[in-house]
């Protein structure tokens, strides 16, 4: 059997653990529900669950990467690349907000490119532009402090997909809005309605930590969402060198959303 965990993550510089939950089911059903770890910690707890079983998809929900327009302006051409630039210079970034970046008191949506990659264009709900750093919905802090991490997977054996063949353990990006569709995540009763329709069978004691917070909710039902769609993720294709995907990253979508 596979097991699945979900990442909903955090950008905050300050109190991140509270905010990062990290939710993992095996065999359909949620075992762990947990928060109150910071970024890198978390990531070393998803890499230890593996390790005791490399049968493991690992679902976060930040952009792995940015549009291919600004890798090429950067002279990045992979998504390792990528990736350690961030290690790098996220911070920076993040604190000068200059051009493309914008969402600080001051600034304005930058004009130098398409502020979108391929894969979020294709989604019905679009995601928040990985260049805005600040306002309702925005990304960028969260994605630029992530991307670092996905090196820390890529050391550890796992598959970045679709920047690496598909293989186990694997990593995808997820957006966990496409999993929910109708709920209002601010309202408690409305997170629990959902999860008791939706999932009646999971335990009654995580179901109610799940709806505890918008985060824990995140987590829960993109796990079990993953789960339910294993089979999704185990036929992920290979992404041939060249095609946009292996530069701009895809977030993984269940194959019945397209239908």
């Amino acid at each position: 059997m596979t097991q699945v965990i979900a990442i909903d993550w955090s950008g905050r510089k300050k109190g991140a653990a509270e905010a990062i939950w990290l939710a993992r089911v095996v065999d359909g059903k949620i075992i762990d529900l947990e928060n109150g770890r910071d970024r890198q910690a978390v990531i070393d707890k998803a890499i230890e669950l593996a390790g005791r079983d490399l049968d493991t998809v690992v679902g976060l929900d930040f952009a792995f990467a940015f549009p291919a327009w600004y890798s090429k302006r950067r002279g990045w051409t992979s998504g390792r690349a990528v990736w350690e630039a961030m290690r790098e210079h996220a911070d920076v970034l993040i604190e000068a907000c200059e051009p493309p970046f914008w969402g600080r008191p001051g600034t304005k949506a930058q004009q130098l490119g398409d502020p979108y990659r391929e894969t979020e264009k294709a989604l019905a709900t679009r995601p928040k532009s990985v260049f805005q750093i600040g306002g309702a919905g925005a990304v960028d802090t969260g994605s630029l402090r992530g991307m670092r991490h996905l090196l820390d997977f890529s050391d550890a054996g796992f598959a970045i997909w679709p920047f690496d063949d598909p293989g186990w353990p694997l990593v995808v990006e997820i957006y966990p809005r496409l999993f929910a569709n109708g709920v209002v995540k601010s309202r408690h009763r409305s997170r629990r309605d959902y999860l008791a329709t939706r999932f009646p069978d999971q335990p009654e004691p995580l179901r109610e930590r799940a709806a505890g917070s918008e985060d824990s909710f995140d987590a829960t039902v993109s796990a079990l969402t993953m789960s339910r769609h294993i089979g999704d993720l185990e036929a992920l294709p290979r992404v041939e060198s060249g095609d946009g995907r292996r530069i701009e990253g895809a977030i993984w979508t269940p194959m019945e959303a397209f239908g």
